[in-house]
């Protein structure tokens, strides 16, 4: 049974989260904090969270300074920022500061549902649309269109390429696995190549470096 902790200042946003948990994840338990010293008072006194559900902008929180200050008293319990903010920067800063998840408030049920099961399976979830915003995908030249190299990308391969550009969409190996028909142990070894082939350290970094990429004029290669 998932522990889930709901720290938000307004009471019917809480409410509203704590019925798409429920109704989501059966027996599960719901409490509720709606300010950081609560929060994390209540976190010490319960090191079984599963998930920590974490508004922006409630009181003490100083914006990303409560989710640093969260994350160093319970390094071990998942957090997943819940807020209205919809700026591209503050969703990587997020995610930089250790956030497992970034999930918009204006998200319908179903995304929520899927970004939480996500985290839960170990993955971090991003809003593809705000990763991908913000700038156009330039047609394939032979030129670098991001922080990545040509070389780089020439390196991997077409099933790579493939599940690098389903990465950025945010999906889980599961969901990759599935959509690409082929094993979830294969989708693992090609991101461990994806990784070591753009020189990064992990998912997060990979989904971010390849955002602008227009996997489409890579794959008509």
């Amino acid at each position: 049974m998932y522990r889930f902790l709901i720290a938000d200042d307004h009471p019917l946003f809480r409410e509203a989260m704590a019925r798409v948990l429920l109704d989501a994840f059966a027996g599960c338990e719901v409490l509720e904090t709606a300010d950081l010293d609560s929060t994390l008072a209540l976190t010490c006194a319960h090191e079984d969270l599963d998930l920590i559900l974490l508004d922006l902008n409630m009181p003490g929180m100083h914006g990303l300074g409560g989710l640093i200050n969260l994350r160093n008293e319970a390094p071990t319990i998942p957090v997943v920022i819940v807020s209205a903010e919809q700026d591209k920067q503050v969703v990587l800063q997020a995610i930089t500061y250790g956030a497992a998840g970034f999930i918009t408030k204006s998200s319908p049920r179903a995304q929520m549902t899927t970004a939480i099961t996500q985290v839960l399976d170990g993955d971090v979830y991003l809003p593809a649309d705000i990763i991908r915003s913000g700038v156009g995908r330039p047609a394939y030249t032979g030129t670098a269109t991001t922080g990545l190299s040509v070389a780089l990308l020439e390196a991997l391969t077409r099933k790579q390429l493939q599940v690098l550009e389903r990465m950025t969409k945010g999906e889980s190996n599961k969901q990759i696995a599935w959509h690409l028909e082929i094993a979830e142990t294969t989708v693992k070894a090609h991101v461990s190549a994806i990784l070591r082939k753009l020189n990064v350290h992990n998912r997060v970094q990979a989904i971010l470096s390849a955002g602008e990429i227009d996997f489409g004029a890579y794959l008509r290669r």
